[in-house]
């Protein structure tokens, strides 16, 4: 874990020094049009991140009227894949409670879509992790539209930049 966390760290450091220096951190086109490259870059980002690999996970990232949800599960039965997963998304819905949105902006190396808001508005919002069989979840829920807004703009953009298909 102490090797995963220290490429983060790392790879953290470069997007903080660029968005220090005003310089927006260039955004990765990973459409199919594109090289592929950018896209292998962030699976391979998001396998260090999650401890998965990517290529053979699947993940939900779903709008719903109160918030949303980010699902993460092996496509077959992997007890180690599955661990894994479920030690990230509890991870995931401790740091984002406390306003931490480092890992995203890691995997997708650059700041993420409705960050901003719902760092500013995490008072009122709820972070919930549930185990699935092949992984697990995270439920956000708010009463607060801007909240709510922000939220849906992150899903919206992870599932363009992890190419969900929807």
């Amino acid at each position: 874990m102490r090797q995963i966390e220290s490429r983060i760290a790392a790879g953290l450091a470069c997007v903080a020094i660029a968005l220090a220096a005003g310089r927006p951190v260039a955004a990765q086109d990973h459409s199919p049009a594109t090289s592929d490259s950018a896209y292998a870059g962030l699976q391979e980002r998001g396998k260090t991140a999650m401890g998965v690999d990517q290529y053979t996970s699947r993940h939900v990232f779903e709008a719903l009227p109160d918030g949303g949800r980010i699902e993460l599960q092996r496509n077959e039965d992997d007890a180690e894949g599955t661990e894994a997963i479920r030690s990230h998304m509890q991870e995931i819905a401790s740091a984002f409670e406390a306003g931490d949105f480092s890992t995203p902006a890691f995997v997708h190396w650059r700041e993420v879509p409705g960050v901003r808001v719902m760092i500013e508005r995490r008072e009122a919002m709820t972070w919930t992790y549930k185990p699935l069989p092949r992984g697990g979840e995270v439920r956000i829920t708010s009463a607060d539209t801007a909240a709510v807004k922000a939220v849906h703009e992150f899903l919206a953009f992870q599932n363009s930049d992890h190419r969900t298909g929807h």
